[in-house]
């Protein structure tokens, strides 16, 4: 019976939301299942109470599970009308059954109405309100373009990473509406680019059509635009043309452009474009076959062999070429004639002669066969005559005109200098890069001529330098040994040159001078300077150079013979034993030196103890006094052990204060290793200070000693045995000297 009311109810359960009314006759159905016998209450099970119990609970739990179900359908409704493009939910909730939706929703946007397909949410419980608006999504955006704007089947809107693309082409009346839309969607909507749109109006297409056909012309050789519109439909344009450029009528072909709507008007010029010069120059010149023109790089050349006529009348086209066409190259054809070999061998030796240094060509030319040449000749250069050799130049067809100049040609300059200077055996002049150079020994005279040539030649000629050259005048000679000396003593540490100066024969010099330092009259020796004709004066002052400041620290410091004091590397070293007293002086006298900014490196010192004080520190440092286990004090067999080593301490302290130097006694605590570290330690300590105060009681010096507890650290003995205990129980004594 239960299998049948879930076979003929299946759907009113599933859709139940607390409404008995949906359940009409499930009821009775569900009585015939239950049947009813009195019974004495004595006996059996109670049927009739679990009967009844379930009649309620079975009810009650398929209502709950109705209204869960029925929520996550109503949910997961919301849900998809969340993800809908131009729907936007404001509110939504559930009450007594029926569900209330209500926001904003585009006219284009999906009907929600038809979205609770499939839900399973009962469409007469479902209560929405929608106002309408428009949304900024670009599918409705293109959706509403395409509805107002009815673009021709030629332009195709597509949406393209969220901008609103128009592709195609369009009358023009139809793109001033797609600008406004574009204008008016700025404000905030997605962009609507219509750029790829091309304008198909008539006049557009014939604008176009226009502009390809003087794109043509442009590019054409020969043809210049000058100026060009379009007015009324109509198409202007005027310009230069050369006659052998294309005909512009011709190239309106294939353009689209009606040639009737066109009006030209062309000046005819000679286009200087190599291929229209080329073809002039072909038709005028009439070139032999022998001789062949081309286009090189924008140059017309003429290769071959042509008579002298011809080259004639193409030369006078170069020259007019020259003005402002493309150059015209002949110089690749041969002149055949007689007249012409001639010429070419005379302009071999004009070429020669202009090589020549020391000649200058002014003007050359040829006529009737006869050669005539003229212009500037240095004496000293080759002779124009003796050149005509292997020219194959008649020396009877050549005349020749020539005046004389001097030439600044450093080889003619040089020859000249040494003709007018006559230079001595002790001098030589060169030319070294286009300079000339004289080097060597001359007297002052020769130097005043050699001068005054240096500054004539500075008007234009090459440099003439006499830097090299010494004078060995007699008061030159003494100037230079005074600069000699001078430098010597420049040169010499310890000595400051504050100023020197030459007058009247006599030389002038004074500065500073350490003591040390060499004698400034001795440093004249070999200089060649008079010492009756120097005046000096000198004040003392203590140089820092590290060679005097070493000897004065030997003076001052009288170190032993055990100890050397060096020099390395600009810094004061001292190496070698020295008692402690020395050491100290020298401490002293490096502390000073460093406010100099001078270095003396004492590390190296070892302090040297005499042999006695040697003796009685070892002894003392054999002595150690020994404590019974957790005893600070020792005990009493330990008392004259006190006794010899207070009598040695005060001995020792007095030696080496006679010795120049201080004894210092540290006295060190030692413990075994039983107990605790901390404990061995602290006793330790207790045990050095218990011995420091005997000793001071027995008259040692007490600023003399100083303590310290080593606990374990500093054994004797390794503790493996009772004796080894003892033995590190104990206060040692080390001995140093300052």
């Amino acid at each position: 019976m239960l299998f049948r009311i879930h076979d003929e109810y299946s759907q009113a359960l599933e859709q139940f939301d607390g409404d008995s009314s949906q359940l009409v006759g499930i009821e009775t159905q569900l009585h015939s299942c239950v049947e009813l016998k009195q019974e004495d209450s004595s006996q059996g099970f109670p049927w009739l109470v679990v009967a009844a119990v379930l009649l309620v609970l079975i009810p009650a739990g398929v209502w709950f599970f109705l209204s869960w179900q029925s929520g996550q359908r109503w949910q997961a409704y919301v849900s998809r009308l969340s993800t809908q493009p131009g729907i936007i939910v404001a509110e939504q909730k559930v009450r007594d059954g029926q569900f209330y939706i209500s926001g904003l929703r585009d006219p284009l946007a999906a009907d929600p109405q038809s979205l609770l397909s499939g839900t399973q949410v009962d469409p007469a419980r479902v209560h929405s309100h929608w106002q309408f608006y428009q949304s900024l999504h670009p599918e409705f955006v293109l959706k509403r373009l395409t509805a107002s704007l009815t673009p021709p089947k030629s332009v195709r809107l597509s949406i393209v990473e969220d901008r609103i693309v128009a592709e195609g082409e369009a009358p023009d009346t139809w793109l001033d509406r797609a600008r406004v839309a574009a204008r008016q969607l700025e404000a905030g909507g997605p962009v609507f680019d219509i750029s790829k749109v091309r304008d198909v109006s008539p006049a557009a297409r014939a604008a176009e059509h226009w502009q390809t056909y003087v794109s043509r012309l442009e590019a054409q050789p020969g043809i210049i635009v000058a100026q060009q519109r379009a007015s009324g439909g109509h198409f202007y344009i005027s310009g230069l043309r050369d006659p052998q450029a294309a005909d512009p009528q011709a190239l309106l072909s294939g353009t689209g452009v009606d040639p009737a709507r066109v009006h030209s008007q062309w000046q005819f010029y000679q286009s200087l474009e190599p291929e229209f010069v080329l073809k002039r120059l072909t038709a005028s010149l009439a070139p032999p076959k022998s001789v062949r023109l081309s286009i090189v790089e924008d140059r017309i050349v003429a290769e071959g062999e042509a008579p002298d006529t011809w080259i004639d009348r193409a030369r006078a086209a170069a020259r007019q070429l020259s003005a402002g066409g493309p150059v015209f190259d002949i110089s690749r054809v041969r002149d055949v004639s007689p007249e012409a070999r001639a010429a070419e061998h005379w302009q071999a030796y004009v070429s020669r002669l202009s090589t020549q240094p020391g000649i200058i060509i002014a003007e050359q030319k040829v006529r009737d066969g006869q050669f005539y040449i003229s212009g500037l000749r240095d004496p000293l250069a080759a002779d124009p005559q003796s050149l005509l050799s292997g020219t194959q130049v008649d020396p009877a067809r050549v005349h020749s005109h020539w005046q004389f100049y001097q030439s600044l040609d450093p080889e003619f300059v040089l020859k000249r200098l040494t003709a007018s200077l006559t230079p001595p055996k002790s001098v030589r002049l060169s030319i070294v890069e286009d300079r000339i150079v004289a080097e060597g020994e001359a007297p002052d005279t020769w130097l005043d001529r050699a001068r005054v040539a240096a500054r004539q030649l500075e008007a234009g000629g090459p440099v003439f330098d006499i830097s090299k050259v010494r004078d060995v005048s007699p008061a030159a000679r003494a100037a230079e040994h005074w600069q000699t000396y001078v430098s010597r003593l420049e040169a010499q540490p310890g000595i400051i040159v504050a100023q020197q100066r030459a007058s009247g024969g006599h030389f002038y010099i004074s500065g500073l001078r350490d003591p040390q330092a060499a004698d400034p009259q001795a440093l004249l020796s070999g200089t060649g300077v008079d010492p009756a004709r120097v005046h000096s004066q000198w004040q003392f002052y203590q140089s820092l150079d590290p060679k005097f400041v070493l000897k004065r620290l030997v003076a001052s410091l009288a170190p032993p013979k055990s100890v050397r004091l060096t020099i390395i590397q600009d810094r004061i070293v001292a190496m070698g034993e020295a008692p402690a007293a020395w050491i100290n002086r020298a401490r002293v006298a490096s502390q000073q030196l460093s406010a100099d900014g001078l270095s003396l490196d004492i590390s190296k010192l070892l302090e040297l103890t005499p042999q006695e004080l040697t003796h009685s520190r070892d002894a003392i440092q054999a002595v150690d006094i020994f404590f019974d286990s957790g005893k600070a004090v020792p005990g009493p067999a330990q008392l004259p052990v006190l006794d010899k080593l207070a009598n040695q301490l005060t001995e020792l302290a007095k030696d080496a204060r006679e010795a120049g130097v201080t004894a210092q006694f540290m006295l060190t605590g030692h413990s075994d290793a039983t107990g605790r570290e901390t404990a061995n330690v602290s006793i330790s300590a207790a045990r050095a200070e218990t011995v420091r105060a005997l000793l001071k009681k027995r008259g040692v010096d007490p600023e003399l000693l100083l303590v310290r507890g080593a606990g374990t650290f500093e054994p004797a003995e390794t503790e493996d045995s009772r004796t080894g205990s003892s033995a590190n129980r104990r206060v040692s004594v080390t001995v140093t000297f300052h």
